[in-house]
């Protein structure tokens, strides 16, 4: 998980206090006893985190750069249409072959959950080799907000090959709300949908792309305990869509419900 600086924390926590004030319920310091690894399995996969893997294992192949026969002691390339391995070869022409499968992972969290909020704080404090005071009283500023008029949904990239995260890394950094309002939403078992109103590109602040909904339409909850299951959709264009699903019913944290 990136590092955030000092700095790069007070841009966040800047960004996201304009959209909630901090709470005013007791302050609980709890997160800062959350073992790391705990802290990362809520980032990861929890009622509040999933993760998307996309796989491309075209790479894991050998394959001429030009037509032949494979070499001596190199297993021939699968068979396979004649424009699909022209693609792949010109992948490599353009980024360099890597012979191994390739995989983008899409880690999507309900940044205004509270677990997940205790989680982040937790790996940022955990990062840093002294306690600084002020860092602190900010992580718990930034635990403690209030996010009631909004639901927030973060999205974090990580890739084994930076060569391939290029595009998508760039289809994010671009994309805006205008771009992606009508097909980005939260959608509940019913088929109901709650689109976007709030689109924020990555900052240097290691949480990522950050996905803002109205947490209430007409006076009424999007999401309660009635509910099963929501689903996040984001799609950046024809060929990079987000596509999760979470429990409702999971996401109770302290006798409350969650997101």
């Amino acid at each position: 998980m990136h590092k955030p600086s000092m700095k790069s924390m007070v841009a966040v926590l800047l960004v996201l206090g304009a959209a909630a004030a901090v709470s005013a319920q007791k302050r609980s310091t709890a997160w800062m006893e959350l073992p790391r690894k705990d802290a990362e399995k809520l980032l990861n996969e929890s009622p509040w985190a999933h993760t998307q893997i996309d796989t491309d294992i075209s790479e894991m192949f050998y394959s001429p750069t030009k037509g032949g026969t494979s070499s001596p002691g190199r297993p021939t390339a699968p068979t396979g249409s004649t424009s699909d391995q022209q693609s792949v070869n010109n992948n490599r022409a353009d980024r360099g072959a890597v012979n191994q499968a390739v995989s983008i992972k899409y880690r999507i969290c309900f940044l205004s959950a509270r677990p997940i909020r205790q989680a982040f704080a937790k790996m940022v404090l955990s990062s840093q080799h002294q306690a600084d005071d002020k860092l602190v009283s900010r992580l718990q500023d930034f635990v403690d907000r209030d996010f009631s008029p909004y639901i927030v949904v973060a999205l974090h990239i990580e890739a084994n090959d930076q060569r391939f995260s290029g595009p998508i890394m760039q289809a994010i950094n671009s994309a805006n709300t205008g771009s992606l309002k009508n097909k980005t939403y939260l959608e509940r078992e019913d088929g109901k949908r709650l689109f976007l109103v709030s689109y924020i590109a990555p900052i240097e602040d290691g949480l990522g792309a950050k996905f803002i909904f109205p947490r209430s339409e007409n006076g009424q909850f999007f999401l309660t305990t009635k509910n099963d299951s929501v689903r996040f959709v984001a799609e950046f264009s024809d060929s990079f869509k987000l596509d999760m699903r979470f429990k409702v019913s999971d996401m109770m944290f302290d006798d409350k419900l969650e997101y």
